[in-house]
């Protein structure tokens, strides 16, 4: 089967916050784009949120012809799947909700359109399982906000062809993306299953009064989230090696993997720590409101990629 190699025309199902992401990354990359949600006032806030993107967008910059005038909402899931070269589906993680958008999309969709699924841990191969041509079904995870974080997990299911994953992540690359190929089907994929890791803790030390949330948060923005923009995890650790790079380290800090520091399990979540956790997340934001932080989370980051990328261009890495 021949995939559609060229997007004219994306499609977004759901539109809510990761939803609204693809179609303000899709609109700015000079695409047409038919969006579709069930929810009263849908468009609406649709609309709100691109108006609120756009700003940040602008400032990155736009292909030519982008415009939020090539955003058009329509009235069924199978209209936007019917006109759409690339459908991406983004709505909450239910299953059984899951198994029949993507079996009516796959009905109504022209069989060389790839269809995508924003799911953050689903596996394709549960949610794909009544589609038409499911050769051409895959995930394609972003990340908050989608329209200025590059990253897109890219996973196939059982019965998703290579290339269909080779086709997604080529187009995916001309949204602006970084595709990263999930060669295996395990639950969170790989992103989410480090940060669940992370978050686990850092509930565990709120629960435990050894820490507010905006301490944990400065420990991490003042620390290794530094370095985390340019550098991962496993390269880090092996420049803290020296010059013998990670096999000291393995050898120097390995065996601190079997102390008792961290907690594997979740803590519950009783009333007292959702309660610490949202007050101490309102004190953080100080009374600005969600469009001012949402403002300077996209300044931070477009100053953090050019300022890497500028690093990176030097240094050749």
């Amino acid at each position: 089967m021949e995939l559609i190699k060229e997007v004219k025309t994306f499609a977004a199902l759901g539109t809510g916050v990761i939803g609204g992401g693809w179609v303000a990354r899709a609109l700015a990359n000079g695409l047409d784009v038919l969006a579709w949600d069930p929810a009263p006032g849908a468009e609406d806030r649709l609309r709100a949120q691109v108006a609120r993107a756009w700003q940040a967008l602008n400032e990155w910059g736009l292909a030519e012809g982008a415009s939020p005038e090539r955003l058009r909402f329509v009235g069924t899931l199978e209209e936007a799947a019917a006109e759409a070269d690339f459908i991406q589906e983004s709505a909450p993680e239910q299953l059984a909700l899951k198994l029949e958008m993507h079996a009516r999309a796959s009905r109504a969709a022209r069989p060389e359109a790839i269809i995508a699924s924003s799911t953050s841990g689903l596996l394709p191969s549960e949610f794909y399982r009544e589609t038409a041509y499911p050769q051409r079904c895959l995930v394609g995870h972003p990340f908050n906000p989608v329209y200025l974080l590059p990253l897109v997990e890219v996973v196939g299911g059982e019965a998703t062809d290579a290339a269909a994953i080779e086709t997604a992540m080529a187009i995916y690359a001309r949204l602006g993306m970084r595709p990263l190929h999930v060669r295996k089907e395990v639950p969170g994929f790989i992103a989410d299953r480090l940060l669940e890791a992370l978050w686990r803790e850092a509930l565990h030390l709120v629960n435990d009064g050894v820490a507010t949330t905006g301490e944990i948060d400065d420990a991490i923005r003042f620390g290794a989230g530094i370095r985390w923009a340019f550098m991962g995890t496993f390269q880090i650790y092996t420049l803290a090696g020296g010059e013998a790079g990670m096999r000291h380290f393995m050898r120097q800090f390995g065996p601190a993997l079997k102390l008792p520091w961290t907690h594997l399990p979740a803590p519950e979540l009783t009333d007292d720590l959702i309660e610490a956790v949202v007050a101490g997340t309102s004190e953080q934001m100080s009374g600005r409101s969600l469009a001012e932080m949402e403002r300077y989370r996209d300044d931070c980051i477009m100053h953090i990629r050019r300022a890497v990328a500028a690093c990176q261009y030097k240094h050749g890495v």
